[in-house]
Parts: C-alpha cells; sequence; structure tokens
C-alpha cells in the first residue's frame, strides 16, 4: 500500500478558539502562560484544557491521569467551537492514553489543527492511520523553543494563518548525506517514538511512498543505531521515497550521529538530508505531516529544502 495524502484542517482567522492540551509530561505553569500569552499577540483565543497543568498523582512523569489526559484531548476535539488543538510539551505518556481516544468519534469531528513534536509522535501517527487526519510536526505552547526563538514562532503563525507563504522549509543547515530528489508523502517524527510504535495495534504498515521526517533527543549514536536498526530489520523503511532528518539534541558529538545516519540510511538508495531545521533544537520549524512534498538535496552541496506541494491548511 502506498501512502496516500491525508485530510488537511482548515486555516485559522483572528479570534479562533485554541485548545492547549497536556497528553504527555507534566507542564510547568508559568511557561504555560507565557505561550497563551504569545498566542493572544497572534489574535487568538487560547485556553488550556482541565487538566492540561495537572500531575499524575503517584507517577509524576505524567500530566495526570491517563484518563483526565485522553478526556481533554477527546473534548477539544469534538467541540464545534474549538479550532485548534496545541499541545503543551512533550514528555512522556502518549502511548499510555492514545488507545484510550474514541477514534470514530474523533473521526467524525473532522481534522483540526493538531502542534506537537517528540512524545506526541504517537499521536500524529493515530491521527493519520486512525482518523485519515495531516498534523504539523511543530512547536508546542509551554516550550524555551517557542517561547524564545523568532523563526520557530513565524514558521508556526505563518503555517496556521498563511501556510501558502512557509510552502518551502530548510535552514542554512540543511545539506544532503544522500543527494537527489524525492516526492512522498511527509509522516515521521521523534524516531524513538516510531520504533516504540512499530507492532503495536493500528501501527503503520507500510512507509511506500512516504517521505519519513525524523529526530530526536538525548539518543546516543549506539542508541540512535538500534533504533534505526530495528526499524530497518521490521521493515518500517521499506519502500521510503527520501529521509529527512531535523535536529539531534543531546545525542552526543554530531559526528557520531552523522555516521550513524549515514552508514544506517545510505544504503537504502534515497536521498537523505540532515539538519533541515526541526525538532528538539534551538529553532523548530513546523513541518506538515501526511502531505506530498519535494525533497531536494543537490549533489554541489547548495542547501536542502522539503517543499510541499499544497498548503498544509486549507
Amino acid at each position: 500500500m502506498t501512502l496516500e495524502p491525508l485530510a488537511r484542517p482548515a486555516r485559522l482567522r483572528p479570534g479562533a478558539r485554541v485548545a492547549v492540551v497536556a497528553p504527555s509530561g507534566p507542564v510547568p505553569a508559568e511557561r504555560l502562560e507565557r505561550g497563551l500569552d504569545l498566542l493572544r499577540g497572534w489574535g487568538l483565543d487560547p485556553f488550556a484544557t482541565p487538566h492540561a497543568l495537572d500531575t499524575h498523582p503517584r507517577l509524576g512523569h505524567l500530566a495526570g491521569t491517563d484518563e483526565d489526559r485522553a478526556r481533554d484531548l477527546q473534548e477539544a476535539w469534538c467541540d464545534p467551537g474549538v479550532d485548534a488543538v496545541l499541545c503543551a510539551r512533550g514528555g512522556y505518556g502518549a502511548h499510555r492514553m492514545v488507545d484510550l481516544l474514541d477514534w470514530s468519534a474523533i473521526r467524525a469531528a473532522g481534522p483540526k489543527a493538531f502542534v506537537g513534536y517528540s512524545d506526541i509522535t504517537v499521536l500524529h501517527e493515530a491521527f493519520a492511520l486512525r482518523a485519515g487526519f495531516a498534523t504539523l510536526h511543530g512547536p508546542m505552547v509551554a516550550t524555551e523553543a517557542f517561547l524564545k526563538d523568532e523563526a520557530t514562532q513565524d514558521s508556526l503563525r505563518s503555517t496556521l494563518f498563511a501556510p501558502e507563504s512557509v510552502l518551502t522549509l530548510g535552514l542554512d543547515t540543511a545539506a544532503a548525506l544522500v543527494p537527489g530528489t524525492a516526492r512522498g508523502i511527509t509522516f515521521g517524527g521523534c524516531v524513538s517514538l516510531l520504533a516504540a510504535d512499530a507492532g503495536t495495534p493500528g501501527a503503520r504498515a507500510s512507509a511506500r511512498g512516504g517521505l519519513l521526517v525524523i529526530e530526536d533527543t538525548g539518543e546516543e549514536p549506539y542508541r540512535l543505531d538500534g533504533i534505526l536498526t530495528r526499524l530497518l530489520r521490521i521493515g518500517a523503511l521499506d519502500g521510503l521515497s527520501g529521509v529527512v532528518c531535523g535536529s539531534w539534541e543531546a545525542c552526543g558529538p554530531y559526528e557520531g550521529i552523522r555516521a550513524v545516519l549515514v552508514d544506517r540510511l545510505g544504503g537504502l538508495g534515497i536521498p537523505v538530508v540532515e539538519e533541515l531545521g526541526f525538532g528538539h533544537g534551538p529553532t523548530a520549524l513546523t513541518v506538515p505531516l501526511g502531505v506530498p512534498a519535494v525533497l531536494d538535496a543537490p549533489a554541489d552541496g547548495s542547501r536542502c529544502t522539503l517543499t510541499s506541494q499544497v498548503p498544509a491548511l486549507i
């Protein structure tokens, strides 16, 4: 089965109601409020969902109970008065609550702009596979990149309000590990989460025709080697058109990471680009998932780009 474009949500307008959820780890209240203020400055009407500032009574690495985190997301998505759902932060916990969501009801409610990365990768995959919705791999409301980095803010704001203005992505750091041009449907996220999701109920069965978007944090080269090797061994990378890499924050010396990427991905015979400018790094560009795109990795060493063939939002 070849990947197909997914249903895209509507772009936002001034005054749009935006729910901020915490599907994973606990959220610092002060940073969440700063993020909400920034969204208000864009002319949006954001609100934190009822359990966004909770902490699990026994497991301090979770933002509230699995049931409450799922309920917040479910109710926000199915509320016709909510135009978009943004995540407050990642951490850990999405795997614990993803199967508690009523995906039939979510699908019936239709697509909405959904933004996050890191642990939120689990939900990106679920929205794609269980609901058929395109989503946005982008900065989260209570994270430092969103609060401090202007390029990160501009990328998300433009994607939400004027997506045709940011069809082409790529920082000056973007370079070809394996040159070439590839076309496909974007999917992916935090690569360790993709590996953890593989083999679970409803997981992706085919990557054929896909442009894989990957990044991670805190994974040393040997661990990244193991993650990619697992994906290769189970056939999760079979049929890819190309691979787009973002940041590898706190993953050890980048020379070691680059060597692993070349060793594990170079033999696929497809274009591979490094350091496009998304993920856990200081700048987190917003990357549409579930849309047709072109990856351009020139052999002459010039800057590489990822260009969506349609706006991320309609």
